[in-house]
């Protein structure tokens, strides 16, 4: 039955997507705002779609710790669902991708109009000041700037790979940086077809205030994410019912 609704959901999604895409065009001539509107409709109702096909929910923790942008956000990145649902919690975010995809037809026009960062890891330091200079532009414009610290996906469990790119964006922003850990990996895994039912939980910790020294930031930053997610984790598998991955960290605690 999972794999069914995992199918289903797929499909739905998929159609969803194209056809805002196809049918929002007309968005990429007016104003951003306009833009930025379109993608908060789709982030909720794919997340509309996943809860009532697959039985996926959300759960948002920590609400109180997320300060007035412009703000620096360092998420855990476990999962593709990360990159829209995020969308739906912030007010106004510039999220810092991937510049190849960029370059997809209509995804990648909406990504430029909507002003998001984007970073070209192979250009090696030019690609840092790139992304140091975008992003203090969008923190001007009173933005919230959302980074995943470890550049891909990682699944649950994995040991954490954080990049140097979220230490040099903290450095010259002096910005407050509100950690975010999350449990999506358990239920949308990355590289898998299969959704599993249960409730995605996202949880804001307390802000890191700006000025810390490079190696001090760096270790907070790891520090606040990883056991925080690792608690969220092994909390989807507590009840002995939740997907395999839970369930084995659920154990260890």
């Amino acid at each position: 039955m999972i794999w069914l609704r995992s199918l289903v959901f797929a499909v739905v999604f998929y159609i969803n997507t194209a056809l805002f895409l196809l049918l929002g065009s007309p968005l990429l001539l007016g104003p951003r705002r306009y833009a930025m509107m379109g993608l908060r409709a789709h982030a909720r109702a794919s997340l509309w779609w996943l809860r009532v096909i697959v039985g996926t929910r959300l759960e948002v923790r920590g609400r109180e710790h997320l300060p007035a942008a412009p703000v620096l956000i360092a998420a855990k990145h476990q999962s593709a669902w990360d990159t829209f649902a995020l969308i739906t919690l912030l007010g106004d975010p510039a999220m810092v991708m991937k510049a190849e995809l960029g370059w997809i037809p209509f995804y990648g026009w909406f990504s430029h109009k909507f002003r998001h960062i984007f970073v070209q890891r192979e250009r090696g330091p030019s690609a840092l000041k790139t992304l140091i200079r975008d992003a203090r532009d969008r923190a001007a414009d009173g933005r919230e700037i959302v980074i995943f610290p470890e550049g891909t996906r990682r699944p649950p469990g994995a040991p954490p790979d954080y990049k140097p790119g979220v230490v040099a964006v903290y450095e010259a922003l002096a910005l407050p940086c509100v950690p975010l850990a999350l449990n999506s990996g358990v239920f949308w895994p990355r590289r898998q077809m299969i959704r599993h039912p249960g409730t995605i939980v996202v949880q804001f910790l307390p802000p890191i205030p700006p000025g810390l020294a490079r190696r001090e930031f760096r270790a907070a930053l790891v520090e606040a994410i990883e056991p925080a997610t690792a608690r969220l984790v092994a909390e989807a598998g507590a009840t002995g019912t939740g997907p395999l991955v839970a369930v084995e960290a659920a154990e260890k605690q």
